[in-house]
């Protein structure tokens, strides 16, 4: 099974606002945080997880649903995250709940039950949240050094 990469870049603009970058043909969004600390120029990293978890569900179910040879109406999707302190006091997302809404009734859908108990496979995002994304961190300077992180690439250097 082949891997593959995802990349998107981030662009400080000013204060907590970035600029994100997400490639060739897809318009840059600006992310930022509310006030005090930013100014609201855009959603949050919180919203923006919540956004990706919803989108990414209702996706599937779109999928799923089209697997089965239906063809479904617009579908609505609402997600509600709560915010809670960890041990430590951090701010954290302990747990969210999404609402998928269809167009139409069960009934008009073929396999239906089947779709359901399949969907939320499908959907990659909602997945690797919920088993946990192994994230390395890197920071370097303005040359390119490594503060923190894989050293390695550094060691022909």
């Amino acid at each position: 099974m082949e891997n593959k990469t995802i990349e998107v870049t981030l662009h400080q603009q000013e204060g907590y606002a970035f600029r994100i970058e997400f490639g060739e043909g897809i318009d840059d969004l600006m992310s930022d945080e509310p006030a005090p600390l930013g100014q609201g120029h855009g959603p949050n990293p919180s919203k923006l997880l919540l956004a990706a978890v919803a989108n990414c569900l209702a996706a599937s179910l779109t999928f799923a649903l089209r697997k089965f040879g239906n063809q479904p109406g617009p579908i609505t999707a609402q997600i509600r995250g709560e915010m809670a302190r960890n041990e430590a006091g951090r701010w954290r997302i302990p747990r969210a709940r999404a609402v998928i809404t269809l167009a139409e009734l069960p009934g008009a859908h073929k396999s239906f039950e089947r779709v359901l108990s399949q969907f939320e496979e499908f959907c990659v995002v909602t997945q690797s949240v919920r088993n946990g994304i192994d994230v390395e961190v890197e920071v370097r300077d303005a040359e390119g050094r490594v503060l923190m992180g894989d050293k390695s690439f550094e060691a022909g250097a």
